[in-house]
C-alpha cells in the first residue's frame, strides 16, 4: 500500500472539496473564498498555470494540495488536506515534497503559503522543509494570520 501522487483529474474534484471542507469545519469555518476556489478549480488554479495533486492509497484519494501561480516568480501552496483517518502516515510530507518539486521544475523562485498559528502540526511540517515566517500580505482568508516562504 504505497502512496501514489497524481495530478488533477476532474473525477476527483469533489474529493478535493470534501477533504478541504472537513478540515476547515474542524478548525474554522468554510469561507466564501474557499467555496469560490473549490467550485472553480479549473479557472482559479489550473488555467493560470497551477496544479492540484492527489495522494492515493489503493486508488482512494486520501490527500490533496493545490499549487496556485501568484506570478512568474512565486507560486502558492494551498488547500493541503489529508483524510483524518490517514493522518500520521507522512502523507502531508509527500504532498509538500511534491509541491517543492513542482516549484523547482517550473523555475519559481519562491514557494509561499498562508496559514493559521492555530495549526501547530501544519506549521511544524512547513518549518521542517525550510519555510520561514514572512510578513503577512493581504489575503482573502479571515483565518490566515501567518505567511511562510521557501526560497528555492
Amino acid at each position: 500500500m504505497e502512496p501514489k501522487i497524481i495530478t488533477y483529474k476532474p473525477e476527483f474534484k469533489q474529493r478535493f472539496i470534501d477533504l478541504n471542507t472537513a478540515w476547515l469545519e474542524e478548525y474554522f469555518f468554510v469561507e466564501q473564498h474557499d467555496k469560490d476556489v473549490c467550485n472553480n478549480v479549473e479557472e482559479v488554479i489550473l488555467k493560470p498555470g497551477g496544479e492540484i495533486f492527489f495522494c492515493l492509497l489503493d486508488d482512494e484519494v486520501v490527500g490533496t494540495v493545490a499549487m496556485q501561480k501568484v506570478n512568474d516568480e512565486v507560486v502558492e501552496m494551498a488547500k493541503l488536506a489529508v483524510d483524518k483517518k490517514h493522518q500520521g502516515k507522512k502523507l502531508g510530507n509527500l504532498l509538500v515534497e511534491t509541491c517543492i518539486d513542482f516549484a523547482k521544475t517550473h523555475h519559481y523562485k519562491t514557494l509561499m503559503l498562508v496559514s493559521s498559528t492555530k495549526l501547530d502540526v501544519a506549521l511544524n511540517l512547513y518549518r521542517k522543509y525550510g519555510f520561514k515566517e514572512t510578513p503577512l500580505d493581504e489575503t482573502d482568508y479571515h483565518r490566515a494570520d501567518i505567511q511562510m516562504e521557501l526560497y528555492l
